[in-house]
């Protein structure tokens, strides 16, 4: 079987060049660095996708001041520049992310006190997690290949079995503080580890260089596609084109009638292709398509599931369609509020993907920018699913655990921007 890789894009040169043009400040030369690599990763769409991932670095400015530069909320990693990897004070980031467990609030508040320009966007939720590893680099994505087998019931044996102590194994925990505590302690323990693989999340890697912590990303990713092809799977590659069809039209009418969300200002994704069509005409789709999503914060684009429709329907049967999404979402809204710390208030009860048999997928938002973000997730979670059912079971987080991660009020600020 051919292996189709991810590509190491490093250049010696163009390395050189950014370091270059950074000038002779080794902060702003670290940062440089920070910002091609980062670039690196968010120019493959099979490492991450619109938003997802973070980068940090850690150096020192002026004459003693150790600061930390990490990938800041709402910034792609694809076209980060300079402002979207706001710089913070790491040993007080340190210390007070150490001395007492913090609440949301607290987290967020520690971090903007601790910002060197008080009118930088917000740090990664994840930021914490960048400041307790020791390593100068450190490299989050979300790739394709690795969310394949982090969500296998057996993820930490399958990361063993690639990789041996060369990962450390961090069973899911939610994004934020507690995460940022339990992966540490993690790498703590396993001093010698060069990344950490997160179950049901993504991957870590890090290094004392910007070509060591990347390298070792497209390296780690790479064993995971061998892999892969050892057990005879194959990711199937995105070959789609977009799709017209008279349903598409009348499903964008009745979600337009559903309801306030969509009257106004709706947009539609529709696309077809080869790895949409394998999708779905699995024959267990209605539950493979609604087990979860592929990563945590996937939920608060994509929805915990999405519509399932045969293309055949009537605008009264889609109707119907949408109520039964409807009641369905709001029985997963509140089985997950009735275990939840605070009270929560239900979001919109209207599908964000729509799966249709005889036709393609639908990316919907209220722009075209918004449609396409979800189209393009779903796109990849449907060959992941796909990738993961071939090799053994696709078994995404929980119920509880996605409603966990809808809800959290940190995620949902990031639809605000």
């Amino acid at each position: 079987m051919t292996v189709s890789l991810t590509q190491n894009r490093w250049s010696d040169a163009e390395a050189a060049r950014w370091q270059q043009d950074a000038g002779e400040d080794p902060a702003d030369r670290d940062l440089a660095l920070r910002i091609y690599t980062s670039r690196l990763i968010g120019g493959d769409p099979d490492l991450v996708l619109h938003g997802g991932g973070n980068t940090s670095v850690k150096t020192v400015r002026g004459a003693d001041d150790e600061v930390m530069h990490v990938k800041g909320s709402g910034w792609d990693l694809e076209t980060i520049e300079a402002p979207g990897l706001p710089a913070l004070h790491l040993e007080a980031i340190r210390t007070g992310g150490r001395a007492q467990v913090l609440s949301d609030p607290q987290m967020v508040a520690l971090l903007r006190e601790n910002l060197l320009d008080p009118k930088a966007p917000n740090p990664s939720l994840e930021t914490l997690l960048h400041a307790f590893l020791p390593a100068k680099f450190v490299d989050h994505s979300h790739a394709t290949a690795v969310l394949v087998l982090v969500n296998q019931p057996d993820a930490d044996a399958i990361c063993r079995t690639i990789y041996g102590d060369r990962l450390a194994v961090v069973p899911y925990v939610m994004p934020g503080y507690d995460l940022s505590i339990a992966a540490a302690e993690i790498a703590e323990v396993n001093p010698g580890c060069e990344g950490l693989w997160l179950v049901n999340h993504g991957i870590f890697t890090f290094g004392e260089t910007a070509r060591q912590s990347y390298d070792r990303m497209i390296e780690f990713v790479n064993m995971a596609e061998r892999h892969l092809a050892s057990r005879g799977v194959t990711i199937l590659p995105t070959d789609e084109h977009p799709q017209q069809a008279p349903f598409i039209e009348l499903l964008k009418q009745r979600l337009q009638a559903a309801g306030p969300v969509f009257a106004d200002k709706i947009a539609l994704d529709a696309r077809a292709g080869p790895s949409i069509s394998a999708f779905l005409a699995h024959p267990d789709l209605a539950d493979l398509a609604t087990r979860g999503t592929v990563t945590p914060d996937h939920v608060i684009r994509v929805k915990p599931f999405p519509l399932l429709l045969k293309g055949t329907e009537s605008a009264t049967q889609i109707d119907q369609a949408l109520t039964d999404y409807g009641t369905r979402y709001e029985a997963y809204f509140h089985a997950g509020a009735a275990e939840a710390k605070e009270p929560k208030v239900m979001l919109d009860c209207l599908p964000r993907v729509a799966q249709i048999e005889n036709t393609g997928m639908v990316g919907i938002g209220k722009t075209a920018a918004e449609a396409k973000i979800v189209a393009d997730l779903t796109s990849q979670s449907m060959r992941v699913m796909l990738a993961a059912e071939a090799y053994g079971r696709f078994t995404p987080l929980k119920p509880g655990q996605l409603f966990e991660m809808e809800y959290w009020s940190l995620e949902q600020a990031k639809l605000a921007k």
